[in-house]
Protein backbone atom coordinates (compact mmCIF):
# COMPACT_ATOMS: atom_id res chain seq x y z
CA UNK A 1 0.00 0.00 0.00
CA UNK A 2 1.35 3.30 -0.79
CA UNK A 3 2.00 5.75 1.63
CA UNK A 4 0.98 9.08 -0.19
CA UNK A 5 -2.43 10.15 -0.35
CA UNK A 6 -5.08 11.60 -2.91
CA UNK A 7 -5.30 15.22 -2.95
CA UNK A 8 -8.72 15.79 -0.42
CA UNK A 9 -8.47 12.79 1.63
CA UNK A 10 -7.53 13.18 5.41
CA UNK A 11 -6.51 10.75 7.80
CA UNK A 12 -9.19 10.57 11.09
CA UNK A 13 -6.44 12.17 12.82
CA UNK A 14 -6.99 15.34 10.77
CA UNK A 15 -10.45 15.10 10.48
CA UNK A 16 -10.33 15.27 14.39
CA UNK A 17 -8.70 18.23 14.43
CA UNK A 18 -10.47 20.23 12.39
CA UNK A 19 -13.43 19.13 14.04
CA UNK A 20 -11.58 20.36 17.61
CA UNK A 21 -11.16 23.58 16.03
CA UNK A 22 -14.44 24.02 14.93
CA UNK A 23 -15.59 23.98 18.27
CA UNK A 24 -12.63 25.94 19.70
CA UNK A 25 -11.00 23.27 21.51
CA UNK A 26 -7.10 23.99 21.64
CA UNK A 27 -5.66 20.52 19.78
CA UNK A 28 -3.47 18.73 21.56
CA UNK A 29 0.42 19.78 22.45
CA UNK A 30 3.07 18.37 20.80
CA UNK A 31 5.63 19.68 22.69
CA UNK A 32 9.18 17.74 23.45
CA UNK A 33 8.74 16.06 26.80
CA UNK A 34 11.26 13.93 27.41
CA UNK A 35 11.18 10.13 27.32
CA UNK A 36 11.26 9.71 31.23
CA UNK A 37 8.83 12.37 31.63
CA UNK A 38 6.66 10.29 29.21
CA UNK A 39 7.12 7.34 30.68
CA UNK A 40 5.88 9.05 33.94
CA UNK A 41 2.94 10.51 32.42
CA UNK A 42 2.06 6.49 31.55
CA UNK A 43 2.87 5.38 34.78
CA UNK A 44 0.05 8.13 36.22
CA UNK A 45 -2.31 6.85 33.66
CA UNK A 46 -1.83 3.29 34.53
CA UNK A 47 -2.70 3.99 38.38
CA UNK A 48 -5.55 5.75 37.77
CA UNK A 49 -7.17 3.32 35.26
CA UNK A 50 -6.19 0.69 38.53
CA UNK A 51 -8.13 2.97 40.71
CA UNK A 52 -10.68 3.27 38.80
CA UNK A 53 -11.14 -0.03 37.86
CA UNK A 54 -11.04 -1.24 41.74
CA UNK A 55 -13.63 1.70 41.59
CA UNK A 56 -16.01 0.33 39.36
CA UNK A 57 -15.44 -3.30 40.90
CA UNK A 58 -16.63 -2.14 44.50
CA UNK A 59 -19.39 0.46 43.18
CA UNK A 60 -20.83 -2.65 41.32
CA UNK A 61 -20.92 -4.98 44.75
CA UNK A 62 -22.27 -2.11 46.98
CA UNK A 63 -24.88 -1.53 44.49
CA UNK A 64 -25.77 -5.25 44.86
CA UNK A 65 -25.98 -4.94 48.33
CA UNK A 66 -27.95 -1.43 48.84
CA UNK A 67 -31.17 -2.29 51.04
CA UNK A 68 -33.18 0.74 49.25
CA UNK A 69 -33.51 3.08 46.48
CA UNK A 70 -32.13 5.88 48.68
CA UNK A 71 -29.30 3.51 49.71
CA UNK A 72 -28.04 3.05 45.75
CA UNK A 73 -28.47 6.79 45.19
CA UNK A 74 -26.18 7.36 47.92
CA UNK A 75 -23.59 4.90 46.69
CA UNK A 76 -23.82 6.63 42.91
CA UNK A 77 -23.42 9.65 44.11
CA UNK A 78 -20.12 9.09 46.62
CA UNK A 79 -18.72 6.97 43.46
CA UNK A 80 -19.26 10.05 40.91
CA UNK A 81 -17.54 11.85 43.87
CA UNK A 82 -14.74 9.08 44.19
CA UNK A 83 -14.50 8.71 40.18
CA UNK A 84 -14.11 12.64 39.80
CA UNK A 85 -11.48 12.73 42.55
CA UNK A 86 -9.25 10.40 40.73
CA UNK A 87 -9.37 11.77 37.61
CA UNK A 88 -8.61 15.41 38.45
CA UNK A 89 -5.87 13.97 40.63
CA UNK A 90 -4.78 11.85 37.52
CA UNK A 91 -5.12 15.14 35.42
CA UNK A 92 -3.36 17.75 38.04
CA UNK A 93 -0.14 14.87 37.99
CA UNK A 94 0.07 14.95 34.36
CA UNK A 95 -0.31 18.50 34.16
CA UNK A 96 2.87 18.84 36.53
CA UNK A 97 4.63 17.10 34.35
CA UNK A 98 3.51 18.63 31.24
CA UNK A 99 4.74 22.03 32.77
CA UNK A 100 7.89 20.17 33.29
CA UNK A 101 7.82 20.45 37.39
Amino acid sequence: MSESKKPGLKSAYELALERMQQDGIEPPREDSMDQKARDAVAEIRRRAEAKLAELEILHKDRLARAASFADQEKERSEFALDRARIEEDRDRQIERYRQGK
